[in-house]
């Protein structure tokens, strides 16, 4: 399976001079732990997803890590994610991962790619939203933006490509809890490396 590495915004709620996914956590910039993680992992080919609002992470994606890249226009998440998922680079089912995840690990995405097999396995063959608890992000002190019955999404999801309907995958994963959208999720990160 593919990978597409969400990283075109601007970040900012995160009230910082540099641009989100290039925003340093342990002295390395996050797009660049994720990208890491994603290659640690069963992923074939991963592909930047960015946009003109962060012009900078675009170069670094391509010219220092290597990425092959996917414009879009950087309307937000769900419409930069739509422009992807046109290209005819991929082809779903496949994995899509916020650049803000700075201590996912490669084992945790192998963990998200063998659930999706086990749902399609099952007959599940729509796409897996990948959720933590909001009790774990509460007892982390990261910040939450959005909660559904006590989960939260973690910005790692599987994308069928197809109209049925979202499998759950619930992980108690606190790497997949920490995304770095403030100052304070920044540190606490910090604090977990």
């Amino acid at each position: 399976m593919d990978a597409l590495l969400i990283c075109g915004g601007e970040g900012t709620r995160l009230d910082s001079d540099a641009e989100k996914p290039l925003f340093p956590v342990g002295e390395r910039p996050m797009i660049d732990r994720v990208a890491d993680a994603l290659a640690d992992s069963a992923v074939e080919t991963t592909y930047a997803v960015t946009s003109p609002q962060a012009p900078e992470t675009a170069a670094h994606a391509t010219e220092d890590l290597g990425l092959p890249a996917i414009e879009t226009a950087g309307d937000g998440y769900v419409a930069d994610l739509n422009a992807a998922l046109a290209d005819d680079a991929v082809d779903p089912p496949v994995l899509t991962v916020a650049s803000d995840l700075p201590l996912l690990g490669g084992d945790a995405v192998d963990a998200t790619l063998r659930a999706y097999r086990a749902a399609r396995d099952s007959g599940d063959d729509g796409s897996m939203t990948v959720c933590v608890p909001a009790a774990l992000k509460d007892l982390l002190g990261v910040s939450c933006d959005t909660e559904f019955d006590g989960l939260v999404p973690t910005g790692v999801n599987v994308v069928a490509g197809t109209e049925d309907s979202d499998t759950m995958y619930t992980t108690y994963d606190a790497r997949l809890a920490v995304n770095v959208n403030r100052q304070r999720d920044a540190q606490i990160a910090e604090a977990l490396l």
